[in-house]
């Protein structure tokens, strides 16, 4: 499986370098345009919103016209986003640059769906699990890369880089990467635009997408206040925060790759991520007790061992429910989540904050990661009830094991 899936790895690793390259940078660069810290949280916002509307529609054309042509367009725009800043003159030619980056990137769901395209579907948590480990290790590298580009050479100079690394990809894209959508059978039913709303009234994909819109919610509340929690509670400063972030990039690639196949593999998608809502609940509850680096060690455990759990369980459980034909639309759906919640969640995180201090970041989180739970215990309840009832529908107990 490991070798199918290697071009594609490859290429997100390389990806994923160049965006995160720009995370420590970004604000930095547009407060000294004189733009308030609320510019910053308002580009950061418009990037995510760009993200929410284009993502599901990537994803539906993909499962239209292949996976690879709608990579290519994505990765094109991404480098002239990028590029654009290098050279943007003023803040407002730094939000068309991240509007054009926004729209462009919107492109996760559409890797998802290509390893789905590829693995069988009790393999897929395994195979998510090393995009999500793909991901975190681009995370170690991407951000101190940015931060010595800048540092040495000013704020262009990591710009050119990412949209550089942006270039890279879609040359290995044209060159190394397989078309894995084959050409649409006469009798396979067609996947229209329709279907991207149509996808949250399905009954079967229903409470997943609640479930993975909870854990997005909870966890960008986290993302977005986690540094503001480190200065507040333990009083580190960017330096430390940075090796924390890479310590815990460093976990999140460990157990993606050493853990999270194994125990798909022997409890199921269903557990793993109730087990990791559960993991998560108890680690948002310990942060407001944090006070040395032996309980935050204990605490980011926690963080990386139920994120993986609950955001690979669910994901899965989302790409077996949706059709051969939609895993494009569908995933890229569930990925759209993720860029709603980008926009609301650290307003609620970081005002929580602010009003009431940094024993309260997490309450948000908590909040959302126990609505999760209860969705999938609900869920795995009402999956256990029909293997005792005569003549029950099969594909039903197929989508949800």
């Amino acid at each position: 499986m490991i070798r199918k899936l290697l071009p594609i790895l490859g290429i997100t690793f390389v990806d994923i370098i160049g965006f995160s390259m720009l995370l420590p940078v970004l604000p930095y660069f547009v407060t000294h345009f004189g733009a308030s810290a609320f510019v910053v949280g308002l580009l950061t916002s418009t990037f995510s919103l760009c993200g929410l509307i284009a993502g599901p529609i990537w994803g539906n054309l993909s499962d239209r016209v292949g996976r690879k042509s709608i990579l290519i367009i994505s990765q094109v725009g991404a480098t002239i986003g990028w590029a654009l800043l290098a050279f943007a003159p003023n803040i407002f030619i730094v939000f068309i640059a991240r509007v054009i980056e926004g729209v462009s990137g919107g492109n996760i769901g559409i890797t998802q769906a290509y390893v789905a395209d590829l693995v069988e579907p009790k393999q897929r948590a395994r195979a998510f699990g090393l995009i999500m480990a793909t991901f975190s290790a681009a995370m170690v590298f991407g951000p101190s890369g940015g931060g010595l580009l800048y540092t040495k050479f000013g704020f262009a100079a990591p710009f050119l880089a990412a949209a550089a690394l942006q270039m890279l990809t879609l040359v290995l894209t044209i060159v190394l990467l397989p078309e894995s959508r084959s050409k649409r059978s006469a009798d396979e039913p067609s996947v229209g635009m329709r279907d991207i709303v149509a996808t949250f009234s399905k009954p079967h994909l229903r409470p997943l997408l609640a479930q993975r819109l909870a854990l997005s919610l909870g966890q960008y509340a986290w993302y977005g206040v986690i540094a503001l929690y480190l200065n507040y509670q333990l009083g580190y400063q960017l330096a430390t925060s940075t090796y924390i972030f890479s310590g815990f990039a460093i976990l999140n690639v460990l157990i993606n790759i050493g853990i999270v196949g194994r125990v798909s593999s022997r409890f199921g998608n269903r557990a793993m991520s109730n087990a990791g809502f559960v993991t998560l609940m108890g680690a948002f509850a310990l942060a407001p007790f944090v006070h040395n680096f032996t309980l935050l060690a204990v605490s980011m455990v926690g963080f990386a061992l139920g994120g993986a759990f609950a955001q690979t369980g669910v994901t899965a459980l989302i790409s077996t429910a949706a059709g051969e034909h939609e895993q494009g639309t569908v995933l890229s759906v569930g990925s759209s989540l993720d860029s709603f919640s980008g926009v609301v969640s650290p307003l609620i995180s970081t005002g929580m904050l602010t009003r009431f201090g940094s024993p309260t970041a997490t309450v948000a989180s908590f909040f959302f990661a126990g609505v999760a739970s209860v969705l999938g215990f609900a869920a795995a309840r009402k999956h256990n009830d029909t293997l005792h009832q005569p003549a029950v529908v099969v594909e039903e107990h197929a989508l949800e094991a």
